[in-house]
């Protein structure tokens, strides 16, 4: 299966990105057993820890609507250019507490998506990049 789509989506997620603090700007695009997919963004608050990453945004939506099972997501990121725009350079991976996040909704094998700004895409599962996690799946 090519994730071509799931990918073009989360780029342009990226546009969406609430980020004034760190100027880095990171979209999702999840997708559901059902073939659905689910979109998400990265919005910041001054506190930051109030602030959302694009991953669980995408999650949180999904599972708010009733969808509790995925089986990929694809994810871009990257600073912004000096006009506010996002520019994606190298691959983004979800940080810990997404991933995390992810184990509690995604089974091992779950796939994570990443892409640069080459169009170069890197696939890995969860259980490779959460190995011996806790979690109920």
């Amino acid at each position: 299966m090519t994730y071509d789509t799931l990918v073009k989506t989360a780029i342009e997620m990226t546009k969406r990105s609430y980020a004034p603090y760190s100027h880095f700007h990171v979209g999702a695009a999840l997708l559901d057993k059902n073939g659905k997919v689910w979109t998400g963004c990265n919005v910041e608050n001054a506190a930051y820890g109030p602030s959302n990453c694009a991953e669980r945004t995408a999650v949180f939506k999904a599972v708010s609507e009733g969808s509790l099972e995925f089986e990929a997501i694809a994810i871009a990121g990257g600073p912004e250019n000096a006009d506010g725009n996002p520019v994606i350079e190298d691959f983004c991976p979800p940080c810990g507490v997404c991933r995390q996040v992810l184990s509690e909704f995604c089974t091992h094998d779950f796939k994570i998506v990443l892409v640069n700004g080459k169009g170069k895409q890197k696939i890995f599962t969860l259980g490779e990049l959460l190995p011996e996690s806790f979690s109920l799946k």
